[in-house]
């Protein structure tokens, strides 16, 4: 059963009653509903073009948070082959929200990082809700350094709402594991391509989104903090998340105008939910064509571009 948003009422309306006419339909042979249902679902594609055309930061927060929204498994597993995914920080335990490891990506060996929200209960208490504790920082260092030393092109997938704030990870160094890990970015000698695909929150997801490149889906968000956590904080009051998120800049074509990132992803009318096969092959697309362009580019090029491109943002505003 699809999941609506609330601003996707008249989509979720006329979807209903297509429902109703196609379920009239099958338990009477007799009954021809095709010219109704065939004209609803024209009205459903009128719709959904409209409402999508002008969504607010808000509305993109929703979207980006949408539970049938394409996860990293499933990047993982549609784009990726052979994938190996490595567990443990080899200091404390292993922390399921980031998931990484090796694979080959149309051939090519390279490491992919990113984090994994579950679909379901029992999956998303698994993976903490894609929240990591230190334990997954320091994974992902494990997996950058081991990328380096073979000279393995880093492909990262972010996706959360923040690095988990509980009391153990902040007396594990959750600050000290998260600035290590975008100090180990930094410092690597191999392309990095990061694809923001769902949220993008604070440090959680800077740690792991240093990249040559950085992306993001068309309806993603990417932000210091939450619109919720803004709120609370800036009014104490986190019911005007609508308003803390328009006023954040948050969305991708925000942070494009603004210089953070290099591209946007277009995603299917209706959110990559909608068409999930058709936003992931366009995603391994942009990483191809990234992986491309890089390739000619030494170590150390890599690197300093890479330090002088995050150096740079909000120098000329």
């Amino acid at each position: 059963m699809h999941n609506y948003l609330d601003f996707e009422k008249p989509i979720s309306d006329l979807e209903g009653k297509i429902h109703e006419l196609k379920k009239l339909a099958s338990e009477d042979e007799s009954i021809d509903t095709s010219e109704e249902v065939g004209r609803l679902e024209s009205r459903v594609r009128e719709a959904m073009v409209d409402i999508y055309s002008k969504l607010n930061a808000w509305q993109k927060t929703q979207v980006a948070r949408h539970p049938q929204r394409p996860h990293f498994i499933d990047y993982a597993s549609t784009l990726f082959t052979e994938f190996t995914p490595l567990a443990g920080d080899r200091q404390f335990s292993e922390d399921a929200a980031i998931q990484a490891g090796f694979a080959r990506f149309r051939g090519q060996p390279v490491a992919l990082i990113g984090q994994e929200k579950g679909n379901d209960t029992k999956s998303r208490l698994k993976h903490n809700f894609g929240s990591a504790r230190p334990e997954g920082y320091r994974k992902a260092i494990r997996i950058l350094e081991m990328a380096d030393r073979f000279q393995l092109p880093v492909i990262t997938l972010v996706d959360t709402a923040g690095a988990y704030p509980g009391v153990g990870a902040e007396e594990r160094g959750q600050a000290e594991a998260i600035a290590r890990s975008t100090e180990m970015c930094l410092g690597v000698k191999v392309p990095i391509v990061s694809i923001v695909i769902g949220e993008g929150g604070s440090g959680g997801a800077i740690a792991i989104a240093v990249g040559n490149r950085v992306y993001m889906l068309e309806h993603s968000i990417y932000s210091v903090i939450s619109p919720e956590g803004a709120a609370s904080i800036l009014w104490r009051d986190s019911t005007r998340a609508k308003e803390a998120a328009t006023n954040m800049k948050i969305t991708a074509d925000d942070l494009k105008s603004l210089g953070v990132i290099d591209g946007i992803i277009s995603e299917p009318v209706g959110g990559a939910h909608r068409d999930p096969n058709a936003v992931i092959s366009a995603a391994g697309e942009t990483i191809a064509n990234a992986l491309a362009e890089l390739s000619s580019r030494s170590g150390e090029q890599l690197r300093n571009d890479r330090r002088q491109k995050f150096l740079n943002i909000g120098r000329n505003l």
